[in-house]
């Protein structure tokens, strides 16, 4: 019995809507085990990524560059094995011909926590130095939130009908990131 997992060719795999006709994710991938490609609007590769739930991590990136997520393409497997995963994506990646931004020079924008702060405006800036730590807490959870209702339109207008929670503790650190 081989526990070897056969790499499927990233051509060979279908290409499947990042939101299905009610403006969700396929709920189906939720606590599935995988390796995913996502793909923009051209069908050109954005980013491969692994995942021990497929759904809350496309969920994630949907949040995080709503303009570069239509396609995906995926590989469940049933055990969790991190060099399987490794070995998949690599592959994929090879496949592709050239390194997706989302896992080169734009990684954090596909992996790491929304970041508000840069949005202050002048006048939060001047206000955010004037306060104590608590002042400067209420700015940053006031621009956490004016960076949410941007992201939750651009969510609205790509068609997204799905509920999306923000923490609200990372919001005191001027961070957005699903709850």
């Amino acid at each position: 019995m081989s526990t070897q997992i056969e790499t499927p060719s990233l051509s060979s795999l279908e290409y499947l809507a990042y939101l299905d006709s009610e403006g969700c994710i396929n709920e189906d991938m939720q606590g599935k085990i995988g390796v995913y490609a996502i793909f923009n609007q051209a069908q050109e590769m954005q980013y491969v990524g692994y995942s021990r739930d497929i759904y809350l991590s496309l969920k994630q990136h949907l949040i995080r560059q709503p303009q570069n997520c239509y396609w995906v393409k995926l590989q469940t497997i049933t055990r969790p094995s991190r060099k399987i995963l490794e070995d998949i994506a690599s592959a994929w990646i090879k496949e592709n011909g050239i390194i997706p931004v989302g896992n080169d020079m734009d990684k954090s924008v596909w992996t790491e926590p929304i970041d508000a702060n840069p949005a202050m405006t002048e006048e939060e800036k001047a206000q955010y130095q004037q306060n104590d730590e608590l002042g400067q807490t209420k700015i940053r959870k006031k621009v956490a939130r004016r960076v949410e209702a941007d992201i939750q339109k651009q969510l609205s207008d790509r068609g997204v009908k799905m509920n999306i929670r923000f923490n609200p503790k990372l919001k005191e650190k001027g961070l957005l990131d699903l709850k």
